[in-house]
């Protein structure tokens, strides 16, 4: 039975592979994690280099602040774990997992007005393979969220095709789809809009990818992974301490269930380790020219 996501929700996120649902985060809530996310950028001068917390934009200074992902922000900050336990979040991702939910993991990526880095096309599957494929990434928009100012696109529907290919021309796992040869119709994305309080949620296997900020205003999108507690990774990372440390609802489970879903490894590992944006380095580019409207355009 539904906690809160009607039954046109729940079918569009089967058959689409996303959804979007509105005046998620109170406004109060949201102010809490802007603020947050305002010290940590502040505080973000005094660093030089990629770290534990920060992932920088290219050009970052002391004197003009870049910072493109603040990583595990869940661990830095009160308010982004508190949010996770917050009644209506918690319901819709039951909703969409189960009554029992382990969080992956969670990142804030960034986008500075006319910058932010873009994230090219992937499925967040080929990065964790788990023995079944009911796994969602929560995407919480802390500001009005448009094309101009570098919305996620979404493929519907490509959670339900085959898991892509995410290797360099040298055999090497990128992080990222060749877009020529992934035989993809890319003119069928749509972006992932509203208002700020708005969540988008996309199946772990629905194809995504976002452009750069073509706006004057910036774009922060906070992203919880979550993962049913009966899927367990394909590659294992953590001891059963921290495993079991990150389950968010519900019961511990110890008999993984099994489903026919396609799996290709991250392996060999990157050759440009770090987040995504390294590990795309050495991958086909897609996103990367803009038109006048802001709209995305190929740059393969």
């Amino acid at each position: 039975m539904s906690r809160f996501l009607s039954a046109a929700q729940l079918e569009q996120y089967k058959e689409e592979g996303y959804v979007i649902v509105e005046d998620v985060v109170d406004e109060l809530t949201r102010q809490r994690m802007k603020s947050a996310l305002a010290q940590l950028v502040e505080q973000s001068r005094h660093v030089t280099t990629h770290d534990e917390i920060y992932d920088l934009e290219p050009g970052h200074t002391a004197q003009a602040p870049r910072v493109r992902r603040i990583k595990k922000p869940h661990l830095v900050n009160p308010v982004f774990k508190e949010f996770l336990h917050t009644e209506r979040f918690k319901a819709i991702t039951q909703d969409l997992l189960g009554e029992s939910v382990r969080l992956h993991g969670s990142k804030l990526n960034l986008k500075a007005p006319h910058f932010g880095s873009p994230v090219e096309w992937h499925q967040d599957w080929a990065f964790y393979p788990h023995t079944n494929d009911d796994v969602t990434a929560a995407g919480v928009m802390l500001d009005d969220t448009t094309v101009e100012n570098g919305a996620m696109y979404v493929i519907p529907g490509s959670h339900r095709g085959p898991t892509y290919d995410h290797h360099d021309a040298n055999g090497y796992f990128c992080g990222a789809m060749d877009p020529e040869a992934c035989g993809l119709d890319f003119s069928k994305a749509v972006p992932c809009e509203g208002p700020a309080g708005s969540v988008s949620f996309h199946h772990g296997r629905t194809v995504h990818g976002s452009a750069q900020n073509t706006s004057d205003r910036a774009r922060g999108l906070l992203l919880y992974e979550m993962i049913a507690a009966d899927a367990y990774p394909i590659l294992a990372r953590d001891s059963w301490e921290a495993f079991t440390a990150r389950l968010l609802y519900g019961q511990e489970c110890i008999e993984p269930r099994m489903a026919d879903v396609p799996i290709r490894m991250p392996l060999p590992p990157a050759i440009h380790q770090g987040s995504i944006y390294e590990n795309q380095t050495s991958g086909k580019r897609y996103f990367g020219f803009v038109d006048q409207g802001g709209r995305r355009s190929a740059s393969t």
